[in-house]
């Protein structure tokens, strides 16, 4: 009889019945504490971990996909493009904020700080743009508020000119170098 001089681990739960317990009890309990009570009600799966501040959690707020356009207006919007990409919507579709006619005999040529300039085929189309300028300005306020457009140039057909550049010296002009 050698087992009675060994001495018996009793079980550390709380739930241990006296020390002197039959063995079967004892294994029961130990299993018990190891594998838990089977007739508890939680899940026997690993405890999640809650995540880290600011990292990305799947299926967590803000990770549904985005469309494409809602993804280039935020980066344009960030890196401040609207104005330059508003501009240049405005000098591609000329046609349908002027009128077909009105196109037919007109084009833009540029945006300079503010100022859309417009080449006319004639000097009549010309002034007829000048009166219809307020009209104009209405459209491209509300169809494209992020060009910036203050004002408008039309300009008719340049006749020929000696000068040299939009800023020049008045001077004597050319003089008689022809006979």
């Amino acid at each position: 009889m050698a087992d009675q001089n060994v001495p018996r681990e009793t079980p550390k739960s709380s739930d241990s019945l006296e020390s002197n317990a039959s063995e079967a009890s004892q294994v029961y309990l130990r299993f018990k504490s190891i594998f838990g009570d089977p007739n508890a009600r939680h899940t026997r799966g690993r405890k999640r971990i809650a995540p880290a501040a600011g990292s990305s959690v799947p299926f967590g707020i803000g990770r549904d996909p985005r469309g494409l356009g809602d993804t280039i207006n935020s980066l344009t919007m960030q890196l401040g493009w609207n104005s330059p990409l508003a501009q240049s919507e405005l000098l591609a579709s000329w046609m349908l904020l002027a009128g077909e006619e009105t196109a037919n005999h007109s084009t833009p040529a540029g945006i300079d700080d503010g100022v859309l300039t417009v080449h006319c085929e004639s000097t009549a189309w010309a002034t007829q743009l000048r009166l219809m300028r307020n009209v104009i300005m209405e459209h491209i306020a509300t169809r494209y508020p992020d060009a910036g457009i203050q004002s408008i140039r039309f300009q008719g057909p340049n006749a020929p000119s000696w000068k040299k550049g939009p800023r020049s010296i008045p001077g004597r002009g050319p003089r008689d170098t022809y006979g």
